[in-house]
């Protein structure tokens, strides 16, 4: 019967209570535990191998840029973070409330690697999410709409729990772009959240937009009730640098600390 038992667990998929229960034919106490404890193992198996699963392919979803979590970020380098509001930030309940975040800052102070981070942590928490580019969206949807793929895109990045937009405003966007952007900001308003990852400064986005309804629509958008990172000081990358060791323009961990 524990043959058998086995092979019609795998038939239905069921290959974390397959592995506990050939665990438990393995364990010379088992007969110690009553029926009500080894069917919780079983069940126990199956849930933490599920949601494994499916954290790995929410992850694999995302495309982050860096491989970033809440534990190896980076408290001590001087950038004037908030221990309380980063902490807060990583519950992600600014998510449930399809809230927008802005983190700006100069280059090498680690916005990309913060916002992989916190996408690192939806995903955790069962949240969808797409990092990209702003710019790479914005020619993919150039692509698409030269065949018939522009509307499954569209409904792929509107529809995402948590979209990261890395290097926000970089460039002067075209009359399409424009468009393209003001749908996929109005379509996620109140219902899904932001990160946008900016070099400049949210007072110089209205002119990278261009044209000033577009503008004042997207921004109202996406300003309005944001929470805001701002990061301080100089490039994480310069320590480094100074020093001759050859890490990752974003690594957030200094062995040293």
């Amino acid at each position: 019967m524990h043959y058998q038992n086995l092979e019609k667990l795998k038939r239905l998929k069921l290959f974390g209570m397959a592995r506990a229960l050939e665990d438990l034919q393995r364990l010379a106490d088992r007969g110690q535990l009553d029926f009500a404890d080894q069917l919780a193992l079983l069940i126990d198996r199956e849930a933490t191998d599920r949601a494994n699963t499916a954290l790995l392919s929410r992850l694999r979803q995302a495309r982050l840029r860096q491989t970033a979590c809440f534990e190896n970020l980076n408290m001590k380098a001087a950038r004037g973070l908030d221990k309380g509001m980063i902490r807060d930030l990583f519950t992600c309940r600014w998510i449930g409330e399809h809230r927008h975040l802005i983190v700006t800052g100069k280059t090498g102070t680690g916005k990309s690697w913060i916002a992989c981070a916190l996408g690192n942590q939806a995903a955790r928490e069962g949240y969808s999410v797409l990092y990209t580019r702003l710019s790479r969206l914005l020619d993919d949807l150039a692509v698409a709409r030269l065949g018939n793929g522009v509307g499954r895109l569209m409904r792929q990045v509107t529809r995402v729990g948590v979209l990261i937009l890395d290097d926000w405003a970089m460039i002067d966007l075209t009359a399409a772009q424009r468009r393209d952007l003001m749908e996929i900001v109005d379509d996620r308003h109140d219902r899904g959240s932001i990160i946008l990852a900016s070099q400049l400064p949210v007072d110089r986005w209205h002119a990278t937009i261009g044209d000033p309804t577009y503008a004042d629509a997207i921004l109202d958008r996406l300003v309005h009730n944001a929470i805001r990172l701002p990061l301080k000081g100089k490039s994480l990358r310069e320590p480094e640098a100074e020093a001759g060791v050859n890490v990752s323009a974003d690594a957030e961990i200094d062995a040293r600390n």
